[in-house]
């Protein structure tokens, strides 16, 4: 870890662009669906609920900064719950990489090669995810912080359609209530998944007494964005004509011409092929960390060979579809909730009341 440190913006984007995934092409018709335009009001509620959960996880990092939540694991409850907490976090990170790299698959075969295999679309993704992910986390930051700035116009663009929108479908605000609003937030607090990785990246980090500062930056990149591209499709679609598409903001920019590009939203979807990375390297990287861990080993290759031979497998035996990734995201939201809300408030609990009854011993 002394080796291998990385710096705030690093921490930053990390985090930013774990939560930049694929959730942001399909969440404005999820939020239309479930809240209608008053869907953006949902993302800030995940906004506040994620902050929340990320401070609570850097206070309880602060009380064993030199190690991850594995090893504070160990320090609080002994090997064997350090352990047991190793397994569940692999898991954990395994199944968030592979729903959102087949999703990201899925995508690349809708769009850009419909007439490839989604085999053989893993099979070519897994090789540059690989030559990235075999090295240390610091090699990961520099990566999200090259491809947080060459991807930056792809939030930009999305002004351009703003000329066709019309704000009235905004209006009235809490049309339906706050009921809907609220049933939303299952879905949307999806987008929002990966501050958890702090419970990591905390002891790879330079400057530990901005680690707040930083996730809260992080998750304030995240909500700029989605809040940007869901309130500018729901200005340009029809309250009931952004549900029939199934990725709008995609569809969106095909009203976006230039006399040398005639598909935009081709070379769009293209550049955010690497924003996708940026969500899926991170898991894999936390998915071998954590079985490399359990082995005790720390050079985690031949554990990311593996578990990309693993994904082909599954591919070339289970086809996947939108269908069945979609079930498995929804899994992945009631873990996702379990792992990022309820566990890191439970933790935090027992950490504090430890320290508390150990100072009542003391004095």
């Amino acid at each position: 870890m002394k080796k291998n440190k990385i710096t705030l913006m690093q921490y930053i984007l990390l985090i930013h662009g774990v939560q930049m995934g694929v959730g942001i092409l399909t969440l404005p018709r999820e939020l239309a669906e479930k809240a209608g335009t008053d869907g953006w009001i949902t993302i800030i509620i995940c906004w506040f609920l994620s902050t929340m959960a990320s401070l609570i996880i850097i206070g309880i990092m602060k009380k064993y900064p030199n190690g991850t939540i594995l090893d504070l694991l160990t320090h609080y409850f002994g090997k064997w719950i350090g352990r047991a907490g190793a397994i569940i976090f692999a898991m954990y990170f395994a199944l968030l990489a592979h729903v959102i790299f087949i999703r990201e698959a899925l995508f690349i075969h809708a769009w850009i090669l419909p007439g490839a295999d989604v085999y053989m679309l893993i099979l070519i993704l897994s090789i540059p995810s690989y030559l990235i992910v075999r090295k240390n986390i610091s090699i990961l930051g520099r990566y999200a912080e090259f491809v947080f700035f060459m991807t930056l116009w792809t939030v930009m663009i999305y002004l351009l359609p703003l000329k066709y929108a019309n704000w009235l479908h905004l209006l009235p605000v809490f049309k339906e209530g706050l009921v809907p609003i609220l049933t939303a937030v299952k879905t949307a607090i999806f987008s929002f998944l990966g501050f958890e990785i702090a419970f990591f990246l905390y002891p790879f980090l330079q400057k530990k007494e901005k680690a707040s500062m930083g996730i809260v930056i992080a998750n304030t990149l995240s909500l700029l964005a989605f809040l940007l591209i869901t309130l500018g499709a729901f200005a340009f679609y029809s309250p009931d004509e952004i549900t029939i598409y199934n990725e709008p903001t995609i569809v969106m920019l095909k009203v976006i011409e230039f006399q040398f590009i005639e598909r935009l939203e081709i070379m769009f979807f293209s550049f955010y092929l690497f924003v996708m990375s940026t969500t899926v390297l991170p898991f894999m990287f936390m998915t071998v960390f954590c079985t490399s861990q359990l082995a005790g080993k720390q050079d985690h290759r031949r554990h990311l060979a593996w578990f990309l031979l693993i994904e082909f497998a599954i591919v070339v035996f289970f086809p996947p579809t939108f269908e069945r990734n979609t079930l498995l995201q929804q899994i992945v939201e009631k873990a996702g909730f379990i792992v990022a809300f309820v566990f890191p408030l439970c933790l935090g609990g027992y950490v504090w009341l430890h320290g508390f009854l150990k100072r009542r011993t003391i004095s």
